[in-house]
């Protein structure tokens, strides 16, 4: 399915301001807006700073800023390959519907396999079950067998004084 009008390109450095709202807008949709602690210094710093560490896509919708998507490389020792970890991806709610968030995953699919990476993977919050249809129609599996757990603010400071 193509969109007509559509376009996905990677962000530019002038798309940094761009690139915190749609993370904003993100964070609004989660109902985790006062988590954001990301601002254009540390975004520029990480997307176009002499080291990246994320890369990002942007999708234009008759020119207009429609979607993000924000990924980086990981690595199985299992396959002994990289991957393609998927941080977030954000349609704008009024422009959902018009096979944009399609449209990024095959980029970003495409990207992977350019690069040789044996996979994607992105969680979603149990709760939003929009996406997880949208995802199993892709063809994705749901990974029951890991748990994701996290280390940060103070107990990854406890830990790192040991």
């Amino acid at each position: 399915m193509t969109t007509p009008n559509l376009r996905i390109e990677p962000a530019k450095e002038q798309d940094v301001p761009l690139i915190l709202e749609f993370i904003r807008g993100l964070a609004t949709f989660e109902k985790h807006l006062e988590y954001v602690q990301a601002t254009e210094e540390r975004i520029r710093e990480a997307v176009f700073g002499p080291d990246p560490k994320a890369m990002v896509l942007i999708a234009y919708l008759n020119d207009l800023p429609a979607a993000c998507a924000v990924y980086y490389y990981t690595f199985s020792t299992f396959v002994g390959l990289k991957g393609l970890y998927l941080e977030d991806l954000f349609v704008n709610p009024e422009q959902r519907g018009n096979g944009i968030g399609r449209a990024m995953l095959i980029e970003l699919a495409r990207i992977a396999k350019r690069e040789r990476c044996h996979r994607i993977e992105w969680a979603v919050l149990n709760w939003n079950e929009s996406a997880i249809q949208f995802y199993r129609k892709l063809g994705a599996v749901r990974i029951d067998d890991w748990a994701v757990y996290r280390l940060s603010d103070e107990s990854l400071e406890l830990l790192a004084k040991e």
